[in-house]
């Protein structure tokens, strides 16, 4: 497999205060990943150093064999749900359509057929007209996610995308996402190591410095030792529709 993620040596400070310490790890193509980690652990920074938002302040990143900056056109990022302006007078259609490339220039009729395509591979070709402000946790991220894909990224950056869901779109959103990883690799922040660790194919487990783990070797041995403290992996189960 081709890597499209290289990170060596990586640390990254706020005025000083060590956010990220020595990170070593590679992403290739394809790869499903959570990452998990204590608030403050560094893993939103890790994002905005991928999306090249933010630069290292020591070691070495590469996206595409080349700079974030450079390679942002081949990413698509959902942000959390929580930081999104949802009393914005948009529709879903709308919304969508700002993901694509030629949003801010001319849209062609095949865009128009590529968003259309996106909405129903995703189940949300009926909330087409329908305002954000009036869509559901689990509805809106399917949006966020439909936004990112019109762009046909090769890498797919999530920030807690069930953090507003309730437990049956949370599991539909990651069967959704577990879908999506057949075709781009996918990096997905979450607290939630009872759904991360059913999905993806590995873990980061991220407090300042660096973990990976397969995930049928997480215990909770190793999440204590992440976290700092007595831990309780609450165990899922699928929601029967």
């Amino acid at each position: 497999m081709n890597p499209i993620i290289e990170i060596k040596n990586l640390s990254f400070a706020y005025q000083n205060e060590p956010v990220l310490q020595d990170l070593n790890f590679t992403i290739n193509e394809n790869d499903f990943i959570g990452i998990v980690g204590p608030n403050g652990g560094g893993k939103s920074t890790l994002l905005k150093l991928i999306l090249g938002l933010l630069k290292p302040t020591e070691g070495d990143i590469k996206v595409f064999d080349n700079t974030p900056a450079k390679s942002r056109s081949m990413i698509g990022y959902v942000p959390q749900f929580a930081t999104f302006n949802q009393d914005f007078p948009i529709n879903v259609y709308d919304t969508i359509l700002m993901g694509l490339p030629s949003f801010y220039n001319r849209i062609k009729k095949s865009d128009y057929q590529h968003v259309d395509e996106i909405m129903k591979q995703l189940g949300i070709d009926l909330l087409r007209d329908k305002s954000i402000r009036h869509l559901s946790g689990g509805e809106m991220q399917k949006v966020l996610i439909a936004r990112a894909l019109v762009s046909d990224p090769k890498l797919l950056l999530l920030d807690e995308p069930t953090s507003s869901t309730d437990p049956h779109a949370e599991d539909s959103l990651f069967d959704l996402l577990k879908n999506i990883s057949k075709d781009r690799a996918i990096l997905l922040v979450s607290h939630d190591i009872g759904f991360v660790t059913h999905y993806v194919q590995k873990v980061i487990c991220l407090n300042k410095t660096l973990v990976c783990h397969p995930t049928e070797k997480m215990t909770p041995e190793i999440i204590e030792k992440l976290y700092g403290g007595t831990f309780h992996i609450i165990p899922h189960h699928k929601v029967d529709s």
